[in-house]
């Protein structure tokens, strides 16, 4: 057995994995805004709901920790009633860059190794932080145009594919130059494929597009406009790929042109379907024959 993944109660984890997942799926079909109509009190009470997956994960097992359960309960709760309290115009304030950089920190920092320390979990930190994200902003703040809807749309099928033929030929040329990408002749299996798609359209894309174009950008529109705020969040989502190994300026500087790209597939009709595809297209494309 893999090392890594000795130890794991995998139903548990499963199960965890789920909980993490479903905020994310479901506001994508309208729950968030059934929420919006709570008082202001039960949403910020509400977000406990968020420590579910961790209590589900650890809670009656040696894995269960208090300090990683006061973490994963309070976090979400003290960062709503920050924004809730009192209520904020829609345009961008300090209170929302804060609530960010607080994501931000915890998730490059590791404040919630605790909670599930085991490497082959690494991934679940990232998705409650994700979680907390789409509560503050679409529930607690319900701010305007992010459109964070997955219901499938023709157009955003369109735009979303559209984008990603639109980069590639950038992203292989500037790789080739650079040494980036290198060309791996494959002929994957159909599953491989479509188990690529599916992973990185969850567990990547997703949550990735939901903090930097449903929120990010979006909020970054109100205050800088609509250029502005696509390239300054395209940079700032290349130098968020720093940490996948020692700093890569390669990988950075496709990252943050690749962010141009989810960044205007997004903002065509304000939907995160269409970025979610973009990123998956080149994510996939990349991970099947240039990794």
């Amino acid at each position: 057995m893999n090392l890594a993944l000795s130890g794991i109660n995998f139903s548990r984890a499963f199960a965890a994995f789920a909980c993490l997942l479903a905020p994310l799926w479901f506001f994508g079909f309208g729950a968030a805004e059934a929420l919006t109509a709570l008082g202001p009190k039960a949403k910020v009470v509400g977000a406990g709901v968020l420590a579910i997956p961790y209590l589900v994960f650890a809670l009656g097992t040696p894995d269960y920790n208090v300090r990683a359960a006061v973490i994963v309960i309070a976090l979400p709760v003290l960062l709503a009633a920050f924004l809730e309290l009192p209520k904020l115009p829609q345009r961008m304030t300090w209170r929302d860059a804060a609530v960010l950089a607080i994501v931000v920190a915890s998730y490059f920092l590791k404040w919630l190794q605790g909670a599930w320390p085991n490497p082959a979990l690494a991934l679940l930190p990232k998705l409650f932080l994700a979680d907390i994200v789409a509560y503050c902003f679409l529930v607690i703040r319900n701010i305007d145009g992010a459109g964070y809807s997955l219901a499938p749309r023709r157009s955003a099928v369109i735009v979303g594919f559209r984008e990603c033929v639109f980069y590639l030929p950038i992203a292989l040329i500037l790789g080739e130059l650079t040494g980036f990408v290198h060309f791996h002749a494959a002929l994957p299996s159909f599953g491989k494929v479509l188990a690529a798609i599916i992973v990185t359209s969850l567990l990547v894309a997703l949550p990735e597009e939901l903090f930097f174009r449903a929120v990010l950008q979006n909020l970054f529109e109100t205050r800088l406009g609509k250029t502005a705020a696509l390239l300054v969040t395209s940079v700032l989502f290349g130098i968020s790929h720093f940490n996948h190994a020692a700093f890569n300026w390669r990988y950075v500087l496709l990252a943050s042109i690749a962010g141009v790209f989810y960044g205007r597939a997004w903002r065509k009709d304000r939907q995160i379907l269409a970025a979610i595809i973009t990123h998956t297209g080149v994510d996939v494309v990349w991970s099947l024959w240039f990794r």
